[in-house]
């Protein structure tokens, strides 16, 4: 049994890789694509969530636990915490114990890159990074890869936080080059992204529609509860609306779940997930004009798909 901590995980796992891993995983018809049940969510202490989600094909079975707990900032932990194991498909034996910190940060970002290359204008050049979490630095490395990004800029919450990632990604050897700063102007922010990726705990929308220009692709990270917003609903009427997982974004997460319920979208406005765009593998856009919203609850595919990569790099 091997035991892969975060180090091992950030040597293994390359975002262009892991997008290729995470893009087969998903590929229909491919008969190697894992099988997964949605995952299971468990309320625990005080807003704390449980996050259970297992995924198996004919050579490996995985389970990844991980924790959401809001008041981890206050302690100076990360807000998610998860271990993921691995186990041989044919035995059960366990194979390894993977710390997954960085295995979920970096599939998410991947995720998003994945997306971003269906769905963003091909010459994107601004992005705009809401939330100066752990996850922030991850998806301004994997946008990046995939649009010739020149300029990132980063607004939080605390502008204090956001100075300081700022600071970390003007020194970032993968993002050498580029011009990046704080802001504390987040409508400003927002009309002159090309790309405005959101990774927040919010529970109240923090991106508007009225901020919104053609032209722009919106990737949301958070929300990933019925209870949580980082958009409204104007910003949901004004874009072409994509998810990771239909099933999965459409019941946990409050950007979609809520508006649904409520009629302000219908099923029908979810153009394509994940499954559609890499079956598909071409530009998804309907236009220069037409704003993109990808809206993300990870998925066990994802995990595994880097669970697998990381064991067999490692």
């Amino acid at each position: 049994m091997r035991i892969l901590a975060n180090a091992d995980v950030a040597r293994t796992l390359d975002y262009a890789g892991l997008m290729e891993r995470i893009a087969a995983a998903f590929r229909a018809g491919s008969p190697d694509r894992p099988s997964a049940p949605l995952r299971h969510h468990h309320a625990f202490a005080d807003a704390g969530t449980l996050l259970l989600m297992p995924a198996w094909d004919r050579r490996f079975v995985g389970v990844k636990i991980a924790t959401v707990v809001p008041g981890n900032a206050a302690r100076g932990l990360a807000s998610v915490q998860s271990t993921y194991l691995l186990l041989d498909g044919e035995t059960g034996e366990t194979r390894a114990v993977i710390e997954g910190r960085e295995l979920t940060l970096r599939r998410t970002a991947a995720a998003s890159a994945l997306a971003s290359r269906y769905l963003s204008r091909p010459d994107s050049a601004r992005l705009l990074l809401v939330g100066a979490g752990a996850l922030a630095p991850h998806l301004a490395r994997a946008h990046a890869l995939v649009r010739p990004i020149r300029e990132i800029a980063v607004w939080n919450r605390t502008p204090a936080r956001a100075a300081a990632l700022a600071e970390a990604l003007a020194a970032d050897p993968a993002l050498a080059g580029r011009a990046v700063a704080a802001t504390a102007d987040l409508a400003a922010a927002v009309a002159r992204a090309d790309i405005v990726a959101v990774a927040t705990l919010a529970t109240e929308p923090v991106v508007l529609g009225a901020w919104l220009r053609p032209g722009q692709h919106l990737d949301l990270v958070g929300s990933f509860r019925p209870h949580m917003r980082e958009v409204d609903d104007a910003a949901l009427g004004r874009a072409s609306l994509y998810c990771d997982t239909r099933a999965g974004a459409m019941r946990e997460s409050g950007d979609l779940a809520g508006p649904l319920a409520r009629g302000v979208i219908a099923p029908g406005d979810i153009r394509g997930d994940l499954f559609d765009l890499v079956r598909n593998d071409r530009p998804a856009r309907s236009g220069a004009d037409e704003i993109t919203l990808f809206k993300s609850v990870g998925h066990a595919f994802e995990d595994f798909a880097a669970a697998v990569m990381a064991y067999e790099r490692g």
